[in-house]
């Protein structure tokens, strides 16, 4: 082994090491292009991960809304209270995502409390959504979501049930009345 050990050193002080000095480099800089590309698909991919758990929340947001507020509705106005949520989440005067836009909330002056916009994100428990009927509001989330359905309410940002009448309404077009519901721009 000692014999091993001097050959080798021997070879070492003999031997050009600007070569391996060049090759030390260059294996240093693949390795470093190596680690950086690496990063950023990786980065890539949690990016990914973040906007597709987003879009599974926001969609999960809609179905829920669609299925609190218009589940004993015809599929029409199913259909308009989805598409009300969304245009409320492109137009400037709401939150920017969907799951803001059903769960945001106002001071409401006469009842000295906050209330949300939707009614049914008012009460503190409700039964998890189960059934044909939320299967049917998750197809509809989805067809409204994706741009798969044509608009049936199309500008409509408000929207009340038939057996009220809330002030705000005769400030606002009327647009539709679907089932028990009536839209307004």
């Amino acid at each position: 082994m000692t014999e091993w050990r001097r050959s080798l050193r021997i070879y070492w002080y003999r031997a050009d090491r600007t070569a391996w000095v060049f090759g030390a480099v260059v294996a240093l800089l693949v390795a470093f292009f190596a680690l950086l590309v690496h990063a950023v698909f990786a980065q890539q991919d949690v990016r990914r991960e973040r906007a597709l758990a987003a879009h599974r929340q926001n969609l999960e947001c809609l179905a829920r809304n669609v299925y609190f507020e218009a589940r004993g509705e015809p599929l029409a106005g199913q259909f308009a209270v989805a598409e009300v949520t969304l245009n409320r989440r492109a137009s400037r005067l709401f939150p920017r995502t969907i799951c803001e836009v059903v769960y945001q909330k106002h001071w409401d002056r006469e009842r000295k409390r906050y209330v949300g916009a939707f009614s049914w994100t008012e009460f503190n428990s409700l039964p998890e959504p189960r059934g044909e009927e939320w299967q049917r509001a998750w197809r509809v989330a989805e067809a409204v979501y994706y741009g798969k359905s044509v608009p049936t309410v199309q500008g409509a940002l408000f929207f009340h049930a038939t057996y009220i009448r809330p002030g705000w309404a005769g400030s606002k077009k009327r647009v539709a009345r679907i089932g028990k519901h009536v839209f307004y721009k």
